[in-house]
Parts: structure tokens; C-alpha cells; sequence
């Protein structure tokens, strides 16, 4: 599966860290990180997934590139089965798409549960309600499911949730384990990277993270006022009818 996001919330400063999406801002790459992850699946058991990140994406001067190319790799418990998700960079979202925060594999089928990489990306999946895009690998390639398609055993994030905030210690460790993982994820904020929610947020908490956008010539964009005027790379002026 290839695809892009920007982050949600209270959570975008963390996990941006203070990059932007400004369309005036620069565009090159910037460094990346390999590491492993001790995961702990729903029943229990672990197995150790390899991810890598590279920085490219629109931001300011001065500030490091988002998350522009991101991937996972794992072998399936019980097979020889290797397989890699992949989260390539998105010119519309000036960064990838997502930030993957749990794996889980129910009877040979592995799941992957993201939120979006900032309101961008928020917007371009559809604005999901509860705030997930899920990727389940059919046996052939990654689809995206609903989240009434996630089997109810999977409950928690187990996943590196913010791993563009820790470079330098996923470097030290080499593998990540568990007890380390939980204790990365305690930073962010938000009920949804405390647990994998099933029922809808209230309307006005998804407003609260992530203003409604929409696309308008090439760019994802905010009403400014009731006049009919939008903010479009940096210039306001009146959207045509």
C-alpha cells in the first residue's frame, strides 16, 4: 500500500515538531532513521517489525522536513510470509500520509491502524470519525477497512506513535522494546492513541483537532470568512464560483 498524512490535534506539534505545510516553505530531504520494534500482538505474543523513515516535505526554514517516506516491515508469525507497508511521500499533503500507531495480525491477517499526518491528510482520507484509516493486507496487497472491520480483539497502540521526536534514542536502542515503546507513547495526548476507540468522537472535539478543508485548485484549503474569501499559498483572494 502506498499513500501520505499530517498529524491530529494536540498531537501535531509532537509529532510534526514544528515543521509546516506552508506552500511557500522549501522542499528537499533531510536525513531518516532505520530501527526495530519489539510489538506486542493482542494474544500476547511479539514479533519484531523493522520501520524506516526519511525526512523530505514542505516546512519552514530552519525546521527539519516532516516525514516524507515511511515504511514497515514484519513476517507474519507462523509462515515465511514477509511483508512491508509503505507510506510514500505526497505532493497534495507535502509530507506522507500517515502515522501508523498499532499492528495487529488476527489468524494470519495483519492490520495496521493509523491516523492522519496533520488535518491535510485528515481531510484528503475523509475525515474518519473514529480517527483511524486501517490498512488489512488481503493476501495480495494492503486495502484500506473501516474501523467496524477491525477485529474487536485488538484494542491497544503498540506502536512508536511519534517517532520523528525520537531519532535519537531509536538510534541508541537499535530494537525498541516494549516496556521502551510504552513509555514513548506516553507524551502525546488524545483518547485516541491511549487505546484503538470504537464509537465516534464527539463533533465538536474533531473540529477542535482538525478544521474541515477542501480541495480548490490543487490546494487544501479553509474558509477565511463569511465574505467567500480563501487563503491560497499565502494570498487571500475571493474563491470563484
Amino acid at each position: 500500500m502506498r499513500a501520505r498524512v499530517k498529524p491530529l490535534g494536540a498531537l501535531a506539534a509532537l509529532i510534526i515538531l514544528g515543521t509546516s505545510i506552508d506552500a511557500n516553505a522549501g522542499l528537499f530531504g533531510l536525513g531518516g532513521t532505520s530501527w526495530k520494534e519489539e510489538v506486542l500482538l493482542h494474544d500476547g505474543s511479539k514479533i519484531v517489525v523493522e520501520r524506516n523513515m526519511t525526512r523530505h516535505g514542505r516546512h519552514e526554514p530552519g525546521r527539519k522536513p516532516p516525514i516524507g517516506d515511511q515504511s514497515i516491515e514484519f513476517t507474519v508469525p507462523g509462515t515465511n510470509r514477509t511483508l512491508t507497508w509503505h507510506d510514500e511521500y505526497s505532493e497534495d499533503v507535502g509530507s506522507a500520509n500517515f502515522n501508523p500507531i498499532a499492528l495487529h495480525i488476527l489468524n494470519g491477517t495483519p492490520y495496521i491502524v493509523n491516523t492522519a499526518y496533520g488535518c491535510t491528510s485528515y481531510n484528503k482520507w475523509g475525515r474518519p470519525n473514529p480517527p483511524y484509516i486501517i490498512f488489512k493486507h488481503d493476501g495480495k496487497a494492503w486495502q484500506r477497512v473501516q474501523t467496524a472491520e477491525l477485529p474487536a480483539e485488538f484494542k491497544t497502540i503498540n506502536l512508536v506513535i511519534a517517532p520523528s521526536n525520537e531519532e535519537k534514542r531509536l538510534n541508541q536502542l537499535g530494537t525498541v522494546p516494549v516496556m521502551e515503546i510504552d513509555k514513548m507513547n506516553r507524551r502525546p495526548v488524545g483518547s485516541q492513541y491511549r487505546t484503538i476507540l470504537r464509537e465516534p468522537m464527539a463533533a465538536e472535539r474533531i473540529i477542535e483537532m482538525c478544521d474541515e478543508l477542501e480541495l480548490y485548485r490543487g490546494h487544501w484549503i479553509q474558509r477565511g470568512s463569511a465574505t467567500g474569501r480563501y487563503v491560497v499559498d499565502g494570498i487571500i483572494e475571493r474563491k470563484s464560483k
